[in-house]
């Protein structure tokens, strides 16, 4: 018979013709041979392996293998199907077979390891781990597709990883707790060399002042003496001015008067022209005030207005609120226990349900039953009957009432019935005298005298008459 492979499959052929074993993907099987079916996919197998390392610090390294047959190597493909295809691939056996190399390579690997460099070093950890595993599954035909080795769980009772956890914890808040405390220092010695450099520099400035001050009140004092000696001389012209001014005021001075009682009765006028403007001004600022009064008075009315209807609407709605969730409380009160009464209602039809379709069950089992007690009963009495089948057909149909119930219902069916006899006569039966054709035509004879009450019967009973070319029958009057 000719076997054809899947697409992740190979055919292990043994037996006649072959010196060991033959792997192909379609081959015919000969008489005297045999063959099995191998899968080349991988499978995951997950592990917990609990090692130690070199500190003697006890952890769980949780990893995860994808381990399936080498397809792109004949010779490991061969002792795949000679040591592995024999099992399953997730039965124990393979199971525990992965499960010992690795955990075998792994803790040789992490005993010669601190546990600081396990942890840090996890990717190298992970390339030695998976080349160590590889070289032993190499005699049996397998290979590592893919190792994920998760992060390392402390074993209960040594919780090293959590211990390291609080340590980086700690020292990174006292390493914030120390910056904290330098940038603290660093800024309160800032602030006091900046404030001493503003005094210094505040110092050398009042300094440069107060030399700059008195080199400028040297040379005020020289300008102010000789300003003072040009006054002088300025005020001596000045006073021959002055009186040579004096005459010619003394001339201006009445005109002066002249135009002053002018200009102050002008300036009378013109104030009293002033204030009536004013006044006028004044009374319209009033307008203006009492009527902004009288807004400020209608606009806080209707403000206080405003926020009482804004609260009584909300008083309203409230209670609209509390109604309507309160309506909606009884609804759902409500409509939880007509859930209820359709649970008991429905728990209550299942538990009818049930006990109907116990009784029938009872009852089925009864028929059962009674079917097999009769069953064996007529066994018995055919045996007993010596195999007639018609003595027992007889004996049931007695036994049941069959032959009473039989007579009672033809007693049924003929009750109230009328029969009407009539009774012909066609001549005597007198032989004398016939020869042996005589005899034949008596017979006609007879089968003629038959057809009257023949037709009369099927009258009465049916109310059809014979063809009038075969013959009349008599009227009751006739």
């Amino acid at each position: 018979m000719y076997r054809v492979a899947k697409a992740s499959e190979y055919l292990v052929i043994t037996g006649v013709g072959i010196q060991d074993i033959k792997l192909a993907k379609k081959a015919w099987i000969l008489p005297g041979q045999s063959y099995t079916v191998f899968d080349l996919s991988p499978v995951n197998y997950t592990f917990e392996v609990q090692a130690m390392s070199a500190e003697k610090l006890p952890f769980v390294l949780p990893a995860v293998f994808t381990i399936g047959p080498r397809a792109d190597d004949h010779e490991s493909l061969l002792k795949y199907a000679k040591l592995i295809s024999p099992h399953d691939k997730l039965s124990n056996h393979v199971n525990e077979l992965v499960q010992g190399i690795i955990e075998g390579e792994t803790r040789v690997l992490v005993a010669s390891m601190t546990m600081e460099e396990v942890f840090r070093g996890t990717k190298e950890f992970k390339r030695e781990v998976f080349e160590k595993v590889q070289l032993e599954l190499n005699q049996f035909g397998l290979l590592i597709y893919n190792a994920n080795v998760k992060q390392l769980v402390d074993v209960p009772g040594h919780e090293y990883f959590s211990y390291l956890g609080q340590k980086t914890q700690m020292e990174a808040a006292n390493q914030a707790k120390v910056d904290v405390a330098e940038a603290t220092m660093k800024g309160e010695i800032g602030s006091k060399m900046r404030k001493g450099q503003t005094l210094q520099n505040a110092a050398k400035i009042d300094a440069e002042t107060k030399v700059i001050a008195v080199q400028r009140n040297g040379e005020g004092e020289k300008e102010g003496i000789k300003v003072r000696s040009e006054v002088k001389v300025f005020e001596n012209e000045r006073e021959a001015e002055v009186a040579q001014a004096n005459s010619e005021l003394a001339k201006k001075k009445a005109a002066w008067t002249k135009a002053a009682q002018v200009a102050e009765v002008e300036a009378a006028k013109a104030v009293a022209l002033r204030e009536a403007e004013l006044q006028g001004e004044v009374e319209k600022m009033n307008a203006l005030t009492t009527t902004e009064k009288l807004k400020a008075e209608f606009l806080s009315k209707a403000s206080v207005q405003y926020e009482t209807k804004v609260q009584e609407a909300n008083w309203e709605l409230y209670k609209k609120q509390k109604e309507a969730e309160a309506i909606l409380y009884e609804k759902k009160t409500e409509a939880e226990a007509q859930i209820a009464l359709a649970d008991a209602t429905f728990y209550a039809r299942k538990q009818v349900a049930e006990a109907d379709l116990y009784a029938k069950q009872k009852e089925a089992e009864g028929i059962v039953t009674l079917g097999q007690s009769q069953g064996v009963y007529i066994s018995t009495l055919l045996t007993a009957l010596e195999g007639n089948y018609t003595a027992l057909r007889d004996y049931l149909m007695i036994n049941g009432g069959m032959f009473q119930e039989i007579a009672k219902i033809n007693a049924e069916a003929i009750r109230g019935l009328k029969p009407k006899i009539s009774i012909w006569s066609n001549g005597g039966d007198n032989n004398g005298g016939i020869t042996e054709g005589g005899m034949g035509m008596k017979d006609l004879a007879g089968v003629y005298k038959m057809l009257p009450p023949l037709f009369k019967t099927v009258h009465e009973q049916t109310g059809m008459l014979p063809p009038s070319w075969m013959g009349v029958l008599p009227n009751k009057s006739s």
